[in-house]
């Protein structure tokens, strides 16, 4: 993500006018939530990949955004956000595990009244965390951490979104869901099948688990 003079309205590639055809393609795949993709169409994806890979930001792919991380699939970015709002009781405090490009984050900000995010590279955190200042998003709050913790200090959480396959759900994550909580997350080893998991916290220590689409993430990676 070099550094740049922001231009949100993007031009070309990067305009309205391709933002809302890809919209329309998350539609047809069957994303539902109008509020959803009504913040797709506003997010400018193209500022959360380097400058190099603009002209790609608006198809539905996955791209490189160094250090072996990727900006996720606007469908997956969509899809669990999606996932998350599904609830009983709207989400108010969302933990991000992950922040990687702040896209997500960025998804979410519009549609929550706090996303707290932790990324374990520090170049890569503090890229993101300068970027989603220059753009305004306020209540989002960053953290240089490990992820597979949780934030401990900040818990509970309503919702719970990690952008990274652990091959099984970390404790901490579980531990520091509100009760009627969700967690969305993919689990599953690299070379394997990973699975995108809805997790309910029901009660003290009662769980309820849903699985939905085949994904492929980068694994999650425990240190600093």
């Amino acid at each position: 993500m070099a550094e740049r003079e922001l231009d949100v309205e993007g031009i070309g590639m990067t305009s309205q006018r391709t933002r809302n055809r890809l919209v329309e393609r998350l539609r047809e795949k069957g994303i539902r939530n109008e509020d959803v993709l009504y913040v797709m169409s506003k997010v400018p994806r193209h500022l959360f990949v380097d400058e190099a890979m603009a002209s790609r930001s608006y198809e539905d792919t996955a791209l490189p955004i160094g250090y072996g991380q990727t900006i996720s699939q606007p469908y997956i970015v969509a899809r669990m956000t999606e996932l998350l709002l599904e609830g009983e009781i709207p989400p108010q405090k969302v933990l991000e595990v992950g922040t990687g490009s702040g896209y997500q984050a960025a998804v979410l900000a519009p549609l929550v009244k706090t996303v707290i995010t932790v990324e374990r590279i520090e170049p890569l955190f503090s890229a993101t965390r300068a970027l989603l200042r220059d753009l305004g998003y306020r209540n989002i709050r960053t953290f240089l951490s490990d992820g597979s913790w949780g934030l401990a200090q900040e818990a509970p959480f309503d919702a719970i979104i990690v952008t990274a396959a652990p091959e099984k759900v970390p404790p901490a994550l579980l531990e520091q869901l509100a009760i009627g909580g969700r967690l969305v997350i993919p689990t599953g080893g690299q070379g394997r099948p990973q699975v995108l998991q809805v997790i309910t916290r029901l009660g003290e220590n009662e769980y309820a688990t849903t699985n939905h689409e085949y994904v492929q993430f980068v694994p999650m990676i425990s240190g600093l």
